[in-house]
């Protein structure tokens, strides 16, 4: 492994976990309009809307401080990786579909006006972070982290 490599890993974390840590941060707090976000993709049966909408900004909260502090990073790496993936698949849903959405990634959520959508933007940054979740997969080790090397893991 390449010196710099934790270093990189590092900042990967930081960024991935405070995204992570921030959306939820500002859902959590108004739990009925994070379920109107989740509700507005139109994705999901009504009887799961509440609990999705309600549950997921906890569980953005966790995997977010989990990486900040880094403990469990692969692991909460696969779980960003894999909310990113959905989250990439219900804007492009939306978008393919017509619906005029705001994304509700950082609260809010909703019906828009049609030019008000900006679904591109909001692809683009999520592959971003899903990049930066599958460097800390492959390369977990990183600074400052409460368990630095994960089990049969080296640095060098």
């Amino acid at each position: 492994m390449k010196v710099w490599f934790p270093w990189v890993s590092l900042v990967a974390r930081l960024v991935l976990g405070s995204v992570m840590l921030v959306a939820g941060a500002l859902k959590v707090t108004d739990p009925e309009t994070a379920a109107q976000a989740v509700r507005a993709y139109e994705l999901l049966p009504s009887s799961l809307v509440q609990p999705v909408g309600w549950g997921l900004p906890f569980l953005e909260i966790a995997i977010g401080l989990l990486l900040i502090v880094g403990f469990g990073v692969r692991a909460s790496a696969v779980a960003a990786g894999v909310f990113m993936i959905v989250f990439i698949a219900a804007v492009s849903s939306a978008w393919a579909r017509g619906l005029s959405i705001d994304c509700g990634c950082f609260g809010g959520g909703g019906q828009v006006a049609a030019g008000q959508t900006k679904y591109l933007q909001e692809i683009l940054r999520d592959v971003g972070l899903l990049a930066l979740a599958v460097w800390l997969w492959l390369y977990p080790v990183s600074k400052f982290a409460v368990v630095s090397e994960p089990q049969g893991v080296t640095a060098s």
